[in-house]
């Protein structure tokens, strides 16, 4: 190792009389004593000071250029020379050494670059705000026959691309181009996997996203899917995995979504179409995420129910009930909530047999599916009677949503649950569906309900409770008592933060527990009559004028 201290100590000298040759021959000991001990290496390297002169190094004209980047590159594999070389004021000439002709420079220069910022995100941003994605762009469409730039490249814009800020100078690039084309002309699975792993950030991008699918990757994508589908090799496996995941994730996109559904008559909704009815789970899933993201407006929607979709999706589901995949049943579920929004499709859905299809994944113990299962259950009977009641009547859903209401560890099911327990009262307005609700115990759900830090929910438990005081005031009567109904309304009456709507739907609740002479007796004792005047000067119409009612009706009564 004495050695090495001669060549630090000659390097300096000749960094300052810049004699090309010896210079040559003190970076050569230096890369070879690298190669031997990197981090004892290093650490001579930073107790030298030599660090400081590399800055004047490197220019574009030495021929010891990529020499010196070299030997950075090689330092700033040890986290501990990572700051040392920011702090010597490494960066800003590397970054200009991008403009570079010389392939061997633009190589090092990367893989020093890379290796200092790896792993920091502040780094990282820093050689964003110079500017260095759309050079590094340039380079890969210049040099795409030079397999390491490529790959020097590619790891790059697979850190870069983890960065928030960098999205918006990709875009402005051919970044999607360059890829695509890259990707076509790769056979080997290591470096379709480098491409890929740079393709899934960028596609968070919907501005990216949209470039990508002009770009035809997409096709590329539908082809790996046909060349891998029938494979049984580990890496052929990832990769119809991550091809397929990549593919719905484009479709994430509001435009690029749009502009592959095509009116539904588009090659790429077919073939994502093709999928469902596949043997293979992974396309299973995709085909049905895919599905769920096309259906994300009313046309789509109605086009896809009309054309058969729901009998599909239906077979899939058919397909998982025993021993299911969870994913599939998730993301099936997903779709048929989806395709459930537009009024037009719910009838027709409920005629196909959507519920009870549904109602096969019941005994799921899975929260995911728990909750998909919900949703598209709400979905379907809102403003259907008909299957709100024939719903709300089947003893065995009424109590598992109960159960479910409980589920305090998963607040999505428990929130799903409590709204679903709402709308078969809401819009069946039957008193079997009420009495169904009262035996298994829901009524104090609802009323908590009433006080959740949703508005849109707490409004949709009061209308429900409120058809409950109308249609069944004696049936509920306990249960109403037990859960303190009465005080709840008295305080969302005196919250000033309490929305107009809920203020207007608790005091029709107050006048609809009248009825009842236990509840009527709570109202008197706590004083609705002061809160309930207050409101008559409410600046929401409604709400004033309810209150008037509500006023006479407590007067009368009293």
């Amino acid at each position: 190792m004495d050695n090495l201290s001669d060549t630090l100590k000659k390097l300096k000298i000749t960094a300052v009389d810049r004699t090309e040759d010896s210079l040559e021959g003190c970076l050569d000991c230096l890369l070879q004593a690298l190669a031997q001990n990197n981090m004892e290496t290093s650490e001579k390297i930073q107790g030298s000071g030599i660090l400081q002169l590399f800055a004047s190094l490197l220019i574009p004209q030495s021929s010891c250029t990529a020499k010196v980047a070299n030997i950075i590159a090689e330092v700033a594999k040890n986290e501990f020379m990572r700051i040392p070389c920011v702090d010597a004021g490494l960066i800003s000439p590397l970054v200009q050494l991008l403009n570079s002709k010389d392939q061997e420079v633009l190589l090092q220069t990367g893989r020093a670059l890379g290796n200092i910022c790896y792993d920091s995100h502040s780094l990282q941003a820093q050689l964003i705000n110079m500017g260095v994605i759309p050079t590094l762009v340039k380079l890969l469409g210049i040099h795409c026959q030079n397999a390491a730039l490529t790959e020097m490249c590619l790891v790059a814009f697979g850190n870069l691309a983890e960065l928030e800020s960098s999205k918006e100078q990709f875009a402005s690039t051919n970044i999607a181009e360059e890829l695509v084309k890259l990707f076509k002309k790769q056979i080997e699975h290591d470096k379709r996997e480098m491409i890929f792993e740079v393709l899934a950030p960028l596609a968070e991008n919907d501005a990216i996203k949209l470039q990508l699918v002009e770009a035809g990757l997409v096709e590329c994508l539908l082809e790996t899917v046909q060349e891998k589908v029938d494979s049984e090799k580990e890496e052929d496996i990832a990769e119809l995995k991550t091809a397929s995941d990549l593919m719905v994730l484009l479709l994430l996109g509001d435009e690029s979504m749009q502009k592959l559904f095509e009116g539904g008559k588009g090659n790429v909704f077919q073939r994502v179409l093709s999928w469902i009815p596949s043997n293979n789970h992974q396309l299973q899933l995709a085909g049905a995420l895919a599905i769920a993201n096309f259906a994300r407006n009313d046309g789509n929607c109605i086009h896809m129910v009309d054309n058969g979709i729901v009998e599909k999706l239906m077979d899939l589901l058919d397909r998982h009930v025993e021993d299911g995949n969870v994913t599939v049943q998730h993301a099936a579920l997903s779709a048929l909530r989806n395709l459930a929004i537009p009024v037009v499709n719910k009838a027709k859905m409920l005629s196909a047999g959507v519920t009870e299809a549904v109602l096969k994944f019941l005994k799921s113990e899975m929260p995911p599916v728990q909750f998909k299962l919900l949703g598209t259950l709400r979905m379907l009977i809102d403003a259907q009677a008909e299957a709100a009641e024939q719903l709300g009547k089947n003893v065995k859903l009424v109590e598992r949503l109960v159960e479910w209401c409980e589920a305090k560890d998963h607040a999505g099911v428990m929130g799903e649950s409590n709204r679903l327990l709402s709308a078969l009262i809401r819009h069946s307005k039957s008193k079997d569906v009420i009495k169904t609700i009262v035996q298994s115990g829901g009524i104090k759900h609802l009323v908590t309900m009433a006080t959740s830090e949703h508005v849109i929910m707490q409004n949709e438990a009061l209308v429900a409770l409120a058809l409950i005081a109308a249609l069944e005031l004696g049936t509920a009567e306990k249960d109403l008592e037990s859960a303190k109904l009465v005080q709840i309304l008295h305080r969302l009456l005196a919250d000033e933060r309490s929305a107009p709507e809920i203020k207007y739907n608790s005091m029709v609740l107050i006048c609809a527990l009248m009825g009842s002479e236990s509840l009527h007796k709570e109202v008197q004792d706590l004083a609705f009559l002061d809160v309930v005047s207050k409101l008559r000067s409410h600046e929401n119409k409604s709400v004033a004028q309810q209150a008037s009612l509500t006023e006479q009706r407590l007067t009368v009564a009293s």
